[in-house]
């Protein structure tokens, strides 16, 4: 079936019909109601004081099967991506068993596609079980059907400099990446919970000092000028972190960063309370780096918004706060948060949103058929947003399977209305019907 979206805006351009045809966009303006008049089964979706933004792609989503399937699976965790608007989804590696191998690289694509939500692309293991010290099957993972191109050991760093070399000089003979976790396990351990300061010593919470992130980072930049070889910096959270992205981009380092929303609007004075929703990696900043990371984001140092996905089952998060387990759902909130931090305070239009959360994280990732321009005859991967619109975050309503988010009962601007993957809803909102014409 046809789709013919009518009296949407593109990005912030004027209101016009958006005709969609065969997986894509087959006219615009005036002609899009001609196409479809033509056509012979056509739905229609009534998109009065809508935004049309190419569908919203995640760098960084935990889905956690196979292994943790009471915490999300691949269909769950495609639900919520299609509720946040994402049209592809890039699935971090330390599932159990871990994603090392081609086979188990090709079952996450096959159980993604079987889903049908969005298109899930697996992240590769650099490190075998993830352990830091044997490379994973990088070729392997490369060359079979799941075309893995990026690599990352996130919630662990490649701390060997040696193994981080190798791992760079292995990829380069195909333009992949590696995504690192940017902590030195010498500087904050994997008990490490809180940023490192006065609140860290006043909660008796061990402290993960911003030096842990910015070392690790500006080691990577000289082994990514020594080798010639992309390196994606995961979630910088920190003032210091950024500088030193900044510093490597500007000495001509194929490096690239990313920031989670979490981390552009909560900050570390949440800990106060113990509350183990807040608990992170890399933990939340104070005001300054927050501010810092805004800024950063806005002018281009940072690349992409990547959720960093991290949903937990109740049993993993309900504890004390140095035993619970780290991390945050991210998916169904992050363009509302985006929206909120950066558009809403002006130091972001909708095209910069798009910028940030649809073409920058597909380039990265080399996903050519996301991220692209609204133009006839582009892949019909579509995010409807209404700026104007305020949600309540309700954990109990979510897609996903864990309810571990940090913004339940918070109110927040902007809401994603209906997802479209090649040419399908994937994601409508109970207020916004359809109408079908059979001709």
């Amino acid at each position: 079936m046809s789709l013919l979206v009518t009296g949407a805006r593109l990005l912030d351009g004027p209101a016009q019909d958006l005709f969609v045809e065969d997986g894509r966009i087959a006219a615009l303006g005036a002609r899009a109601a001609e196409a479809a008049q033509a056509a012979e089964d056509v739905e229609v979706l009534d998109a009065d004081g809508l935004h049309v933004l190419p569908g919203l792609v995640d760098l960084h989503t935990h889905l956690r099967e196979p292994g943790r399937e009471d915490a999300e699976t691949i269909a769950t965790g495609s639900a919520a991506a299609a509720a946040g608007g994402f049209t592809a989804i890039l699935a971090m590696a330390n599932t159990s068993p871990v994603t090392d191998t081609a086979e188990a690289a090709e079952r996450v694509l096959d159980l993604g596609r079987a889903a049908g939500l969005v298109d899930v692309q697996p992240i590769g293991a650099v490190t075998k079980g993830l352990d830091g010290h044997e490379l994973a099957e990088l070729g392997l993972m490369h060359r079979s059907r799941a075309g893995v191109t990026v690599f990352s050991d996130d919630g662990r760093c490649v701390a060997d400099a040696r193994v981080m070399r190798r791992a760079l000089e292995y990829v380069r003979a195909f333009d992949g990446v590696v995504s690192q976790h940017s902590q030195d396990p010498e500087l904050a351990g994997a008990s490490a919970c809180c940023h490192e300061g006065e609140l860290s010593g006043r909660l008796g919470l061990p402290g993960w000092p911003a030096a842990a992130e910015a070392s690790i980072i500006a080691r990577d930049a000289q082994l990514a000028l020594l080798t010639g070889s992309r390196v994606h910096v995961a979630h910088v959270s920190t003032a210091e972190g950024l500088e030193v992205v900044r510093w490597a981009k500007a000495r001509g380092a194929r490096m690239t960063a990313e920031v989670t929303p979490h981390h552009l609007l909560l900050t570390t004075d949440l800990l106060s309370g113990y509350d183990p929703v807040y608990k992170v990696n890399p933990p939340l900043r104070p005001d300054e780096d927050v501010a810092a990371l805004r800024e950063g984001l806005a002018d281009g140092t940072i690349d992409a918004v990547a959720t960093d996905h991290a949903p937990h089952a109740r049993h993993d998060k309900e504890h004390a706060f140095v035993d619970a387990a780290f991390g945050m759902t991210g998916l169904e909130t992050a363009f509302a948060v985006v929206h909120d931090v950066m558009v809403r305070q002006g130091s972001m239009d909708l095209a910069g949103l798009a910028r940030v959360m649809s073409s920058a994280p597909a380039r990265i990732a080399g996903l050519a058929e996301h991220g692209g321009e609204l133009v006839v005859g582009a892949p019909a991967h579509l995010a409807l947003v209404d700026p104007g619109a305020t949600v309540t975050v309700d954990r109990a309503a979510t897609a996903s399977l864990s309810r571990n988010t940090p913004f339940h009962g918070r109110t927040l601007t902007g809401s994603v209305v209906a997802t479209v993957l090649r040419g399908a809803l994937t994601r409508t909102s109970p207020d916004r019907t359809t109408t079908k014409v059979t001709a």
